[in-house]
């Protein structure tokens, strides 16, 4: 066991000086101040730099020269990088594909993508030193496609917590106020996205992976349904879970940009480069020009209530959208908690051995996470006697069904449980076909659902000691495999945001939430929205996204994120 702490304190600190060393012997260009070009090639958008290195009006080199040094200070800020590989992205740059639909474009990738003679090691100091053999598919097609990625960013250690910290690579902090997460598990693609460092990043999404961080930092992302983007080759802190689909999204500081990747990306053929992509080329979609487009709004999962401030930025957009003709209607759904209980179990039906598998004695996990597994390895009789304490003495059902399910899973329970997640997912098919809200029934259903992606802005480092019970909002639609995107709306309030004196917490849940809730202490941070779609709609999340952002522009009520 002592040689098993040793040998985690040692590659730890091996790792940290190897970043360290890797940034200090970057050629002195990169730690110069921003030149008033670097300034005008990071105001840019994708597309436009694409079209200046189509035109050779730029050169990659200097495209990589201007991200690099904005890199590296949002890394000095928020300890955002894991792998800095500017040094090689040098030649990679100065090779790249120059007529390609992300010519010269630098790109940003969580620490699990593999990257050929890069660790991905995910904050397990047991990784640590174990290069990937080869690049993943998404680095292929990437280079193809004339990007040049060029960082690595932190992650929790088992990709299962909203707050990115791990003994490797340390903690990373909200790129708008220092002490509070970026999320999880993309944190480090949002904090870099955020501060402008990057315009394109590449998340992962299995409870809400890259959704939350965009809430948290203020930036866009989309969640995509399994087998529509590339996954193959990248490293798993989970390898073979399917019970809920993760997948590989796009992460990008604008919308225009969020769209001109995923446009990219379905120009270069994704099918060619991943066995397990659908053969679906990007599609052209208009949304109803005659008749309201329906929206229907999840305004309360029944687990943890919108805080005030994440509630002002639902009611924010549902009543920009009434105000132009469109229909909001409250949405009527299988129950949320029911899907937050199946999800559960199926993620972690192995007891969350897979997960600890690379864990190492000594070696500190996200609270949250300590906190589950441990539950884990309790003996059936004390989880079931603790559910009934809760449901019984406590009076508090929903704490309880999910302590009561809290534990590992045998073959015959978990194919039950893939039963019932598929009944689950046919009674959720009802809510598009033929929808059930309030004042209507049997109508032509919603074209979009509208709700909250967190009930809480980002909270203080050590607030997921609680919080990954409060991801259903997320959570929720992994599990339907939807296609879900999340956009900054506006920020925390102190004075309007406030919590009402008669709030008053319906369960164990929500109670250790809202502990963490306190407008004054949150006024800045950044409060998104989440637009879902049904499976395999990513085009069409996008049309409903970029809908909500001309009406919020033309109201003049735009999102103003950080400076560049």
């Amino acid at each position: 066991m002592w040689f098993s702490y040793l040998s985690h304190r040692r590659a730890c600190r091996d790792k940290q000086r190897e970043r360290a060393e890797r940034i200090a012997s970057l050629k002195p260009i990169y730690h110069e101040p921003l030149t008033s070009q670097d300034k005008e090639i990071l105001s840019r958008s994708v597309s436009s730099l694409v079209a200046a290195v189509q035109t050779s009006s730029l050169s990659p080199p200097d495209i990589l020269v201007a991200y690099s040094k904005k890199a590296l200070q949002a890394h000095a800020q928020t300890n955002c990088l894991t792998e800095v590989m500017i040094a090689s992205a040098e030649n990679w740059a100065s090779t790249a594909n120059r007529s390609g639909p992300l010519a010269g474009v630098p790109v940003s990738l969580k620490d699990l993508v593999s990257v050929k003679g890069w660790d991905s090691s995910m904050g397990y100091s047991a990784l640590v030193g174990k290069p990937m053999a080869a690049d993943g598919a998404l680095v292929r097609l990437l280079r193809d496609a004339g990007a040049v990625p060029f960082v690595k960013t932190n992650v929790p250690m088992t990709m299962l917590s909203l707050e990115s910290t791990n003994d490797v690579f340390g903690s990373t902090d909200n790129p708008h106020k220092k002490g509070y997460t970026s999320g999880g598990s993309s944190a480090g693609e949002a904090v870099l996205l955020a501060l402008g460092a990057a315009r394109l990043a590449i998340g992962t999404d299995v409870a809400g992976s890259v959704r939350a961080p965009a809430h948290f930092s203020g930036v866009y992302s989309i969640k995509s349904s399994m087998y529509r983007f590339l996954k193959q080759g990248s490293a798993s802190s989970m390898p073979g879970q399917e019970g809920v689909p993760a997948t590989h999204s796009p992460m990008t500081r604008t919308l225009e940009d969020l769209e001109t990747f995923w446009r990219a990306v379905f120009q270069m053929k994704p099918w060619n480069y991943d066995y397990s992509v659908l053969r679906i080329p990007w599609r052209d979609v208009k949304l109803p020009e005659d008749r309201p487009i329906r929206w229907g709004v999840l305004w309360d999962d029944g687990v943890v209530k919108p805080s005030p401030a994440c509630a002002r930025a639902l009611t924010t957009v549902t009543a920009i959208l009434e105000k132009n003709g469109h229909e909001v209607v409250t949405l009527k759904c299988p129950s949320p908690y029911e899907g937050l209980q199946i999800a559960s179990q199926l993620l972690l039906a192995d007891g969350g051995k897979t997960a600890s598998k690379n864990h190492r004695a000594f070696e500190s996990n996200d609270a949250g996470m300590t906190s589950a597994f441990r539950g884990l390895r309790l003996p059936y009789f004390v989880v079931k006697l603790y559910a009934w304490y809760y449901r019984y003495i406590r009076r508090d059902p929903i704490y309880a069904g999910l302590i009561d399910t809290h534990y590992e899973k045998t073959v015959q329970e978990f194919y039950a449980l893939i039963a019932q997640r598929e009944d689950y997912r046919s009674r959720w098919f009802k809510v598009w076909r033929d929808a059930e809200v309030e004042g209507r029934q049997g109508d032509e259903g919603v074209d979009f659902i509208l709700t909250v992606p967190n009930s809480l802005p980002a909270v203080p480092h050590g607030g997921m000691r609680h919080g990954w019970k409060a991801c259903g909002y997320t959570f929720l639609f992994n599990l339907l495999d939807y296609s879900a995107g999340v956009m900054p709306i506006t920020h925390v309030d102190a004075t309007a945001d406030a919590l009402p004196r008669t709030f008053r917490p319906r369960n164990a849940i929500e109670r250790n939430y809202y502990r963490m809730y306190d407008a004054s202490a949150m006024e800045g941070l950044p409060i998104g929205v989440q637009i879902v779609g049904r499976r395999l709609e990513e085009e069409r999340v996008l049309e409903g996204m970029k809908l909500i952002e001309r009406l919020l522009k033309e109201a003049g009520a735009g999102y103003v994120g950080l400076p560049l």
